[in-house]
């Protein structure tokens, strides 16, 4: 484990003191993408989350009325699994064995793989799941994932695995592996292709909701946004490295293109 993961990995141990200590200095508002965690600590202080989980982990009611505290933007991950699975099979059509990573402590992650089973399905493609619930775990699903003889993967979003895109990406590298994953991190960290809500744009959206809440407004009266912007990213270099063919028409269609 090299510095930077122990200092990621301490970061994510002192959340809940980190928000504890937010409480008691009595902040306008909390914005996080842990809203689970900022939940516990308060009940009183707004806090605007942006996650892929709201209404699966429990953090709002509903979207439309969230009640409370809470409120934010939601990313839509898991309705995206069989899109993603598409655009996996444009780079590789012949792959029949289609693997699916997913991190079982985040429902997006476990909610997305029978959407994406259900594309394989109907395209005449076997899924093989493999989970990992921390970096540990990596390697052995990897393992499964060879053993499997697979031809492509899935990586389901979790942040468990945008924290980690280094060792994701490097894992598929080691193995010659075609992988899709979420969001634009993965990509710029030498992953083949990403589809997903943008992070940057949610965040605009969560600052423009922390503004609302300090200027009077009350979460319970915001309902939860859904992310409207989507971005495709294609890593040229990773596609050359793997010897694949990107389509013409699946460049035009990317909002960004890594040569």
């Amino acid at each position: 484990m090299t510095i930077e993961q122990r200092w990621a990995d301490n970061q994510l141990d002192r959340l809940p003191g980190l928000a504890a200590d937010l409480v008691r200095l009595h902040v306008g508002v909390i914005v996080t993408n842990d809203g689970s965690v900022a939940k516990q600590a308060t009940a009183t202080i707004p806090i605007v989350f942006v996650t892929s989980d709201a209404m699966l982990g429990g953090l709002v009611a509903s979207l439309n009325r969230p009640g409370g505290n809470v409120t934010g933007v939601n990313f839509l991950a898991n309705q995206l699994g069989g899109k993603r699975l598409g655009l996996l099979l444009e780079l590789v059509p012949k792959a029949t064995v289609i693997a699916f990573l997913m991190d079982p402590g985040r429902p997006a992650s476990v909610a997305e793989y029978p959407e994406v089973e259900a594309a394989a399905r109907s395209v005449g493609r076997k899924i093989v799941l493999v989970k990992a619930a921390s970096e540990r775990e990596f390697e052995p699903a990897f393992a499964s994932i060879v053993q499997a003889r697979a031809g492509a993967l899935v990586v389901g979003g979790s942040a468990l695995f945008t924290s980690r895109s280094r060792e994701l990406v490097a894992l598929a590298a080691r193995h010659s592996l075609p992988a899709i994953y979420d969001v634009r991190n993965h990509a710029a960290a030498g992953g083949l292709i990403t589809y997903g809500a943008s992070l940057p744009a949610a965040y605009r959206q969560a600052g423009v909701y922390a503004g609302r809440i300090l200027k009077g407004a009350q979460p319970s009266e915001l309902p939860v946004l859904q992310s409207t912007t989507f971005e495709l990213v294609i890593n040229m270099k990773t596609a050359k490295a793997l010897g694949l063919t990107v389509p013409q028409s699946l460049l035009l269609s990317a909002d960004e293109v890594i040569r």
